[in-house]
Parts: C-alpha cells; sequence; structure tokens
C-alpha cells in the first residue's frame, strides 16, 4: 500500500520544482514508488568543486530536495506541510561524471515529525552519500 496521501507522479513533482534551487542543480524526480521516491542530479558545472568533484553542499541539497518533497506527499497539504529540520550527510565517495541518484525512504512517519534516509548512488549503483533527514510536520494557518 502506498504511503502518499494522494496519487503523485514524477512529472508533477518536476513541475513543483520548477523555479526552485533543485531546478537550478538539474535535479529531476524520476520514479515514484509506493513507499520511495527517486530523484537524479547530474555532474556539472553548477554542482561541481574546484577540485572536479561534486560539492558535497550539493549532495546534501538532493538529499534534502528528495526528502522534503516525499515528507509533503505524506501528508493532507490543504492541511499541513513539512520543512526540513535537521539533516546530516556522510560523503562516501567522490563523483566527478554522470549522474548522482538518490532514493529516499521513510523510517518514521509520526504526528508531528518525519524521519527519511535518502541513499545517493553513482551510475555504476555505488553509494556516494548516505543522509538522513527529519522533517517538522506544520499545521496551515
Amino acid at each position: 500500500m502506498a504511503i502518499w496521501f494522494r496519487d503523485i507522479t514524477a512529472a508533477e513533482l518536476n513541475q513543483r520544482a520548477e523555479n526552485t534551487m533543485s531546478a537550478f542543480l538539474d535535479i529531476v524526480f524520476t520514479e515514484v514508488g509506493p513507499d520511495y521516491l527517486v530523484a537524479t542530479m547530474p555532474a556539472s558545472p553548477r554542482t561541481r568543486q574546484p577540485l572536479g568533484i561534486i560539492h558535497g553542499g550539493a549532495s546534501v541539497v538532493l538529499a534534502e530536495s528528495i526528502a522534503s518533497t516525499a515528507a509533503n506527499m505524506v501528508v493532507d497539504f490543504d492541511r499541513y506541510y513539512c520543512v526540513g529540520l535537521e539533516i546530516n550527510a556522510n560523503h562516501l565517495r567522490s563523483v566527478t561524471d554522470g549522474v548522482v541518484t538518490a532514493i529516499t525512504r521513510p523510517v518514521h512517519l509520526g504526528r508531528s515529525t518525519q524521519v527519511w534516509t535518502i541513499e545517493l548512488s553513482n551510475e555504476a549503483g555505488q553509494p556516494t552519500c548516505i543522509s538522513r533527514m527529519t522533517a517538522c510536520v506544520m499545521t496551515r494557518k
């Protein structure tokens, strides 16, 4: 059974991300599973640091973008919204070229907080970054 509050598509998530940092870094949602989201980000001049590898901050932007999006898709968005409360990241392997793929899954979906894991990998499927984000569920006023 899907965890999402309503049916969503990758195309809809990409449209929601227009004119945001995610769009600036060419982050693209590619898959919506029953309990996970997948997004990609290319190694490009926008995401690389001076040594020619993907900047750790760009990896964290990818992680927070996909987890925050997922967090907001499991709540009734007319009544609630979710914001990042804490994020951590362990950078495991450098990426110089190609595309990084991120997948996020929930660890905890509570009334006031959510916890998401985010795994980033290179085109060979090797892990490049492991992240965890806590989101706060806010009531709309």
